[in-house]
């Protein structure tokens, strides 16, 4: 008996067999399932996966997944390059560049990708078959590919530095969703994280705070030193990591404001050119830098020149968010640059750093993405935009024919608490309220019409670390909310939450054999 039905039907289906009494809880959800009750098949510690010979980029992606299995399953895999294999691997070039087919039967499993990362794909729901039903799988056919091409977390370092084996955890978790960007946010008014050469006082004085506020910005601080940062050798290292995993690092480099630290270290970038400090305290600060002087900009091109030849990624990030005007309205330099690029006022002024750098991008063989604020003041059609500000600067964007990823506060902030009233039930957040039902609930192509929708690459949720010091707070406030984020990127036009919450329950325990800490909001009561 062969039947094509999504999980939700399944669920319907109960007392009709194996594979409808415990259907297949797949997250983010497959286009396609079909379910043979009549087929099965048992690994065992001699179960050989199979690749073949001309598929030489498929080996990394199968030891991966053996490592993977040993640890969650106690499973023993064998990887051969023989026609004969009870797991067999294959890229096929009719498939879209993510998309992959699963079958499972008696006769053994076959995954078919796109391209090496829709295999990846693959395994990766092999994977949470083999957590739902142990060794003994049975029969089913998936076809799957995602909706839209950029899937992204953002993790910020610059409050807190996580060290790269934690970084390395967090890549294993994006890729555990089937997320494809891992956006990393590497500079802040607080710390600036990565090793630039040419100038050794971003990291030597940039990198390092002399303490660091209590609570929620209250009076008091801790009075520790605390810093961190990524030599360039790590970061290469973590750009290899994420790509074994089929995804991309987004480097954000923030420009012009969020520059505290940059300021502390080389002070001739500012305005005032004097007394500046790498922040201790959370907000936003009006030193930012000068907008006026060319030597700023040929500062800027040199640590992007180290960036991109760090970074591969076709995007780089330059913040373009939460910019003080004050220091520009009275600085000499900066009124001069206005009145010689007859430009209107200090808006037009951060279009024109915005662009300046963009077009050095451009001539680099990248692109620029920029937070919503680089639309105040105007600025280039190549331009992409990241709304976080709500879904306003986004549609605006698309509306204006700009590319945009969306991310509004509204449904995407990971550091907003998952309940209502989170006194003594969660962790420190920054404030707000994102449930997982929330996020579950984004529509990234919201008031947007049919011509207007394909500007949207995709979505993301964001990880701002104010209040985040350690990894495990990090996975409780990510964990489960980016599975919701992960399904409305990959499953857009396929969702349903109760449905979603009944394959969670399965899906978790990958959560559980990997020591993941998550939320348990979502899998108790209803959040008070």
């Amino acid at each position: 008996m062969k039947r094509i039905v999504s999980s939700i039907v399944l669920l319907m289906l109960a007392g009709a067999g194996m594979a409808a009494t415990n259907p297949p809880a797949i997250v983010p959800i497959p286009r396609q399932v079909s379910c043979n009750d009549q087929q099965s098949i048992t690994l065992t510690d001699d179960a050989r996966i199979t690749l073949p010979r001309s598929e030489k980029d498929l080996r990394g992606v199968a030891e991966l997944f053996v490592r993977d299995v040993a640890r969650e399953e106690g499973l023993t895999l064998k990887i051969v390059e023989k026609p004969e294999g009870e797991i067999r691997l294959a890229v096929d070039p009719q498939l879209g560049e993510e998309a992959y087919l699963l079958e499972i039967s008696a006769k053994g499993i076959d995954i078919r990708g796109g391209t090496p990362a829709g295999v990846f794909y693959g395994l990766q729901t092999l994977r949470q078959l083999l957590a739902q039903y142990g060794t003994t799988l049975p029969g089913v056919q998936i076809e799957d590919a995602p909706w839209f091409g950029y899937r992204g977390a953002m993790l910020d370092c610059g409050r807190h530095f996580f060290p790269i084996d934690q970084i390395k955890t967090f890549i294993d978790m994006l890729a555990l969703h089937k997320i494809n960007r891992f956006h990393w946010h590497l500079t802040e008014d607080q710390g600036w994280r990565l090793e630039i050469r040419r100038y050794p006082e971003l990291t030597r004085i940039g990198s390092q705070r002399a303490e660091t506020v209590l609570g929620n910005n209250s009076p008091a601080y801790d009075g520790v030193p605390y810093g961190g940062y990524y030599t360039q050798q790590q970061a290469r290292e973590i750009v290899a990591y994420a790509a074994e995993r089929f995804i991309t690092v987004v480097p954000e480099i923030e420009m012009p404001g969020h520059a505290s630290a940059a300021l502390a270290a080389y002070p001739w970038l500012g305005c005032a050119g004097e007394g500046y400090k790498v922040q201790t305290r959370w907000g936003v600060f009006p030193e930012v830098f000068c907008a006026g002087k060319d030597s700023t900009f040929d500062f800027m091109q040199n640590v992007l020149a180290e960036v991109i030849d760090i970074f591969p990624s076709e995007y780089i990030h330059v913040g373009g968010d939460e910019c003080p005007k004050e220091s520009w309205k009275v600085c000499p330099a900066c009124q001069k640059r206005i009145q010689d690029e007859n430009l209107k006022d200090e808006h037009e002024l951060q279009s024109y750093f915005v662009l300046r750098m963009e077009r050095w991008l451009n001539e680099h063989g990248r692109h620029l993405i920029g937070w919503d604020e680089i639309l105040e003041g105007g600025i280039s059609k190549s331009a992409t935009i990241m709304s976080w500000r709500g879904a306003k600067g986004g549609i605006a964007a698309a509306r204006a024919g700009n590319k945009v990823i969306m991310t509004p506060n509204t449904h995407c902030y990971l550091d907003y608490y998952q309940t209502q009233h989170p006194q003594g039930n969660e962790p420190w957040g920054i404030g707000g309220y994102v449930s997982v039902e929330k996020a579950y609930s984004l529509d990234p192509y919201d008031q947007l019409d049919e011509a207007e929708r394909p500007y949207i690459l995709g979505v993301q949720g964001n990880i701002w670390t104010e209040y985040m010091a350690s990894l495990a707070h990090v996975q409780h406030m990510v964990l489960p909310r980016l599975a919701a984020l992960a399904e409305v990127g990959w499953s857009y036009d396929r969702r349903n939450i109760e449905d979603f919450r009944n394959r969670m329950k399965i899906f978790r325990r990958l959560y559980e054999r990997n020591d993941y800490r998550y939320a348990p909001y979502f899998f108790t009561t209803e959040a008070e």
